[in-house]
């Protein structure tokens, strides 16, 4: 049997990558010196593009479709990136330091813990604002009193513009001031105000918020989940802990002894990550549990499929004494999105789909229902590169995976025709509101002052490394190469 060359660790991964952050440009082959002694960078090189090219030539989903490569010599992310299946491949990643990359996956980061959402100032002018989507808890940014809604306009004293906002945007990973304007109950910004921000290491907990409402008979859950991580990672052992999974079911747990009939997810600012979690998180949800309900399929390319190992992957339930899937009225679920809502999210919506009635609201989502494995060189010191090639495609139980543009909502809502923002759980934000209203079957009307037409450029959330992730069991490659 003719075996599986890639000799890296794959660590509890399965990732689906919004965009790639490599930006080099792809470089022609380096001439040898002059002197013609080795040129130890370029043996490095060298080395670690074989290691990718053995990866890519086994693992890549669209094997068949894999471009011809540039000269082993290049940089490796230039390297990496010449055998991308584009446009139709929009997530795989390489990554310089394969440890940061896994911390980053389970929320650890070094920033001042405020996330924003980047606009055009107006189509007369060429200036870029950010308008913070939400603060993390215990961060810097929380305790100066930054607040989701706040308008940011300078960084370190410049003002944003379309030139350089991205290297204004990196200053945030050190200490860095910022002027902003807050908004008030009609909608309007006030005076300038500047505060100065540490950056230090932040291990972001994904469960953001849970509330209960009680409207006539209705007893309505509401979960804010903004990534999906089992818990931290131990860099020394390569280990992960479970402690944010343990707080989604205490969440569930309250949610059953209360007795709620609706259920609110709100993934708004979700990019995916851990399948692990997502199966979690769909055992407390799905009705009717049997051992034998199937989550999600997973498909491999081509040259894999031939083994047993990679045939059949079925993801199923597990068994939950705080799920709450028989108590949800009419059998509905509501969940709240955006243009970020990506990969694990995305997963959660297509797997519960055959089980339950999805009503989404808020903004078409990502579309990422293609996932990679994280890779790591274990037999090259000398190599750090994390590498993320998109190596499957999820299904649900019906064999279902028509995502690939994104889930479209039920009810479409922008949250930026709406202002002031609303915190997370205050009834009047129009996407929580909008469930609400769903839920109890009236409505009323909502604030709705519309941003000046400004122009949607990005987003912080973009530049995080667990944006668009699915990070599933490695358990059938690690089998597999043990044989």
């Amino acid at each position: 049997m003719e075996r599986l060359k890639i000799r890296s660790r794959i660590i509890l991964s399965l990732i689906v990558i919004l965009s790639v952050f490599s930006s080099c440009k792809d470089e022609e082959e380096t001439t040898p010196p002059a002197n013609n002694k080795p040129d130890p960078e370029l043996a490095k090189n060298i080395a670690i593009n074989n290691w990718i090219k053995a990866v890519m030539e086994e693992a890549y989903f669209w094997l068949e479709d894999m471009k011809t490569p540039i000269a082993n010599t290049a940089r490796p992310e230039s390297y990496f990136e010449s055998f991308l299946f584009k446009p139709t491949d929009r997530f795989s990643a390489i990554y310089p330091n394969y440890q940061e990359l896994i911390s980053s996956l389970s929320g650890v980061s070094t920033e001042s813990g405020y996330e924003i959402s980047l606009l055009r100032e107006s189509e007369s002018n060429e200036n870029v604002i950010a308008l913070i989507t939400y603060v993390k808890k215990g961060s810097p940014a929380a305790s100066n009193d930054l607040r989701r809604g706040d308008l940011i306009s300078q960084i370190n004293g410049s003002t944003m513009t379309l030139n350089n906002y991205q290297s204004l945007l990196r200053e945030r990973s050190n200490q860095h001031s910022v002027t902003f304007r807050r908004p008030d109950e009609a909608g309007q910004f006030g005076a300038p105000q500047t505060v100065t921000l540490a950056a230090i290491q932040i291990e972001e907990n994904p469960n953001f918020l849970d509330s209960i409402y009680v409207i006539d008979n209705q007893k309505i859950g509401y979960v804010v989940y903004h990534f999906f991580a089992p818990g931290v990672n131990n860099p020394t052992t390569n280990q992960m802990d479970t402690r944010y999974d343990a707080e989604m079911d205490e969440i569930f747990a309250k949610f059953k002894a209360e007795n709620i009939n609706q259920l609110i997810i709100d993934f708004r600012y979700n990019g995916g990550g851990y399948v692990s979690s997502a199966v979690n998180l769909a055992s407390l949800i799905v009705p009717n549990f049997n051992s034998d309900k199937i989550f999600s399929k997973t498909k491999y390319n081509s040259f894999l499929s031939r083994f047993p190992t990679f045939q059949n992957i079925q993801t199923k339930f597990k068994e939950k004494s705080e799920n709450i899937g028989n108590q949800l009225a009419d059998g509905k679920i509501y969940i709240l999105t955006s243009s970020r809502t990506a990969s694990a999210s995305e997963l959660i919506i297509n797997g519960l789909k055959p089980y339950l009635n999805v009503v989404i609201i808020g903004a078409k989502t990502t579309g990422k229902n293609v996932g990679s494995v994280a890779l790591e060189d274990e037999d090259n010191p000398d190599n750090n590169y994390g590498l993320l090639p998109i190596v499957t495609k999820s299904f649900n139980s019906l064999d279902q995976s028509d995502y690939g543009d994104g889930f479209i909502p039920d009810e479409e809502i922008s949250e930026f025709q709406f202002f002031p923002w609303r915190d997370f759980g205050d009834v009047r934000d129009p996407l929580l509101k909008s469930a609400l209203d769903k839920i109890t079957g009236t409505s009323t009307p909502g604030a709705r002052l519309k941003l000046e037409d400004r122009i949607m450029i990005g987003s912080s959330l973009d530049s995080k490394i667990r944006s668009g992730v699915m990070l599933e069991d490695n358990s059938n490659f690690k089998n597999y190469r043990e044989k």
